[in-house]
């Protein structure tokens, strides 16, 4: 009988060698594909000796993990995945405030955390009923090591069939409450596997990663797609523009969200003799402006091949490696488009009342296919608002499919704001705000920029009498959220723009300081 867990078939796909090297980091540091498989067994193990009571839902017990960028968090990744359990990534900027909401939505059997945050994650772990916090840290100290080191370097992988579910990623609505977004088995391998061919993955292919983990780009696409291919990684703990330009020439595959391709177009070293070994660059994550597209075009003699996707769904659409036969034999990749929809994926782009548009027509993005989630955790009401009565997920997105296939992404749910690659919702930051003392109410708008894409701007309206200072609003968020969310400017105005609904009018705001760091 096959075991359909994700861990099963990224293991079938190591080298015959294995005792060549997987990933060789900017530390120094050569781990090879035995270490891999020797060490996530250690840490399936140690999981799975725990006593974690049964959850009476039958869901698998939930491993809540925020901790910094290294090899030994992906061995975490994949021992949990050995082990059957579900893994829940955590971005690393989140505050305590986040953690409390995410420690008490998923209710994980256990919690991994840095040593450094220890005193405070442990507690409101323990206060939400978590009986087991580890600490990990990028230097390969922490309890988690030092217990899994006692375990054994055999395991068989848990049975897990394609349905079952293997990963929760957390993404804010614009309500501002976090939804879970339940992963299965079967949607991640689906799309690795599809990838694999439509992304061309080749022996002797190396990829350079220089993206976070905990988030479905660097997790799930970079790393999956390395795994599933054999390749080796080039790790760099942190993204520094020289040193993965430095690396070029020992790689051929990078992935990137737009603000790297920006900063690494900013560096002289940058050339088209430096990337001549190169065989692929994809960006995604956010939109790609089209000077980056032809400036990096210019300089490499690369054209970066932009997709699109989202927590929900993993990958949906991509500017084709080489010919789409689907697509009348297209093969160019098109700058300010996010390509054609991947094999296996429908798309359909619909209007207000659910009508389908003709090609060129805009309205908003649903997907169906094998990658797509199964519904948000814990959130049924949400999960059958967010899906058609024929079974197609409504993205939030905004955007059209020209004649020839090619989607181009025009708009987002409303008020999201992506800076850096991040969502920001600004309906979570308004909340804290409005709680702030003096404030009467705020609105944030994203604005371009030339670095992260986007920026969130805060419009604070004062209470009477009350005296309120900017810089200080922003100081005050800055302990309650992740810094990604903070706003670049704030600024205290008397009102805000109202419709006739007395609804706020953020496109005027946009438009007001659309400006503030792009010259129009």
């Amino acid at each position: 009988m096959s075991n359909d867990n994700l861990f099963a078939a990224l293991r079938a796909a190591f080298p015959a060698d294995l005792d060549s090297v997987a990933v060789e980091t900017d530390g120094g540091l050569a781990y090879s594909w035995r270490d891999l498989d020797r060490a996530s067994a250690m840490i399936a193990n140690l999981l799975q000796s725990l006593d974690i009571p049964r959850d009476p839902t039958g869901v698998p017990p939930r491993v809540a993990v925020q901790v910094e960028k290294s090899v030994e968090a992906v061995l975490l990744y994949l021992g949990a995945l050995r082990a059957g359990f579900v893994f829940l990534p955590l971005n690393t900027a989140y505050q305590s405030a986040e953690i409390e909401y995410f420690v008490g939505n998923a209710k994980p059997a256990v919690v991994v955390c840095t040593g450094r945050n220890f005193p405070w994650v442990s507690q409101l772990a323990f206060q939400a009923g978590t009986r087991h916090v580890f600490t990990l840290n990028d230097d390969r100290s922490g309890s988690l090591l030092e217990r899994a080191a006692h375990c054994s370097d055999v395991q068989t992988p848990a049975r897990r069939g394609l349905d079952d579910l293997a990963a929760i990623l957390y993404t804010s609505g614009t309500t501002g409450r976090s939804k879970g977004a339940m992963l299965s088995h079967g949607n991640l391998l689906s799309n690795a596997v599809m990838l694999k061919d439509y992304w061309g993955w080749q022996p002797g292919d190396v990829l350079i990663h220089a993206l976070p983990i905990f988030h479905v780009h660097g997790l799930f696409v970079a790393i999956h797609g390395a795994l599933l291919n054999g390749s080796r990684m080039l790790w760099h703990g942190k993204f520094d523009p020289k040193a993965v330009i430095a690396d070029l020439p020992r790689a051929t595959v990078f992935m990137g969200v737009p603000t790297l391709y920006v900063r690494m177009l900013n560096e002289p070293a940058l050339t088209q003799v430096q990337a001549a070994h190169m065989r692929l660059f994809i960006s995604g994550s956010a939109p790609l402006l089209i000077e980056t597209f032809n400036d990096w075009k210019t300089r490499t003699g690369h054209t970066i091949l932009e997709r699109y996707g989202m927590s929900e769904t993993i990958m949906l659409t991509s500017n084709p490696y080489r010919p789409d036969a689907r697509y009348g034999d297209q093969a160019e990749r098109r700058g300010g488009t996010v390509g054609f929809p991947l094999p296996g994926v429908s798309l359909r782009v619909q209007d207000e009342a659910g009508q389908s548009l003709p090609a060129g027509e805009i309205g908003g993005i649903q997907v169906k296919g094998p990658n797509v989630f199964a519904g948000y955790w814990q959130m049924p009401e949400k999960t059958a608002e967010e899906f058609t009565a024929d079974g197609f997920f409504k993205t939030g997105d905004v955007g059209q499919q020209d004649a020839w296939g090619y989607v181009t992404i025009v708009g987002r749910s409303k008020d999201l704001i992506i800076s850096g690659g991040y969502n920001v919702y600004p309906a979570e930051i308004e909340g804290y705000l409005n709680d702030m003392p003096g404030v009467a109410e705020s609105a944030i708008v994203g604005v371009p920029h030339p670095d992260f894409g986007e920026v969130g701007v805060a419009v604070v309206i004062a209470k009477p009498g009350a005296g309120l200072s900017p810089d200080q609003l922003l100081a005050d968020l800055k302990a309650k959220l992740a810094n990604f969310k903070i706003p670049k400017r704030c600024f205290i105005e008397a009102e805000l723009p109202r419709n006739t609904m007395g609804k706020v009018q953020k496109n005027l705001l946009r438009d007001r300081y659309k400006t503030l760091f792009v010259p129009g």
